[in-house]
């Protein structure tokens, strides 16, 4: 818990300061790209994580895998962070500065289950109510496929979810018939 807290602290303070000096999209594009090489890389994780591991052997580790792709701020940034000990919340930092981004450019992540795979149609229209009910700029949706479902789809948005399954359906039903209501 104190780990998300100081991560979101040093997000914030990113954020701040690339908006002060209009690198923001930029940043976030860093941000994307290290919460993506650190979570497909347990190795690096590790590295980050083991307090054991010299801070200029994580600096230059940072500096191999990172090198010359990424805005000057953010190589500035993880600088900091190694020599002050805090590499091991780059990944925490990253994924807060992400969701902080979002919620300041109103863009907000529907997760789509459903039985068989969406169709443009289907995507645009859970868009426009996504769009219409939460008041967002932008929706990102992420699918999964689950042929459990029978058919219909369940989708969450934050932390509110509407379930439109066929096996949902069902479930509720069997559970009428065992309590003798229909």
């Amino acid at each position: 818990m104190l780990e998300n807290k100081a991560a979101s602290r040093y997000a914030k303070s990113l954020i701040d300061l690339s908006t002060e000096q209009n690198a923001l999209e930029d940043i976030k594009n860093d941000m994307v790209v290290l919460e993506q090489v650190i979570d497909g890389s347990p190795e690096l994780e590790a590295i980050l994580r083991n307090p054991i591991v010299p801070l200029d052997k994580k600096a230059g580790i940072l500096e191999g895998v990172f090198g010359n792709s990424v805005h000057q701020l953010t190589k500035a940034f993880l600088k900091l962070l190694v020599n002050k000990g805090r590499s091991a919340l780059l990944f925490g930092i990253a994924k807060s500065f992400i969701t902080q981004y979002n919620q300041i450019k109103g863009i907000v992540t529907a997760e789509v289950t459903s039985a068989t795979e969406l169709t443009e149609a289907n995507r645009t229209e859970i868009t426009a109510i996504v769009k219409k009910e939460i008041g967002a700029n932008e929706v990102l949706i992420r699918e999964k496929v689950n042929a459990n479902l029978i058919g219909g789809f369940i989708l969450k948005v934050g932390d509110k979810q509407f379930d439109a399954s066929i096996s949902s359906g069902l479930n509720k039903l069997k559970k009428e018939f065992a309590q003798g209501i229909v």
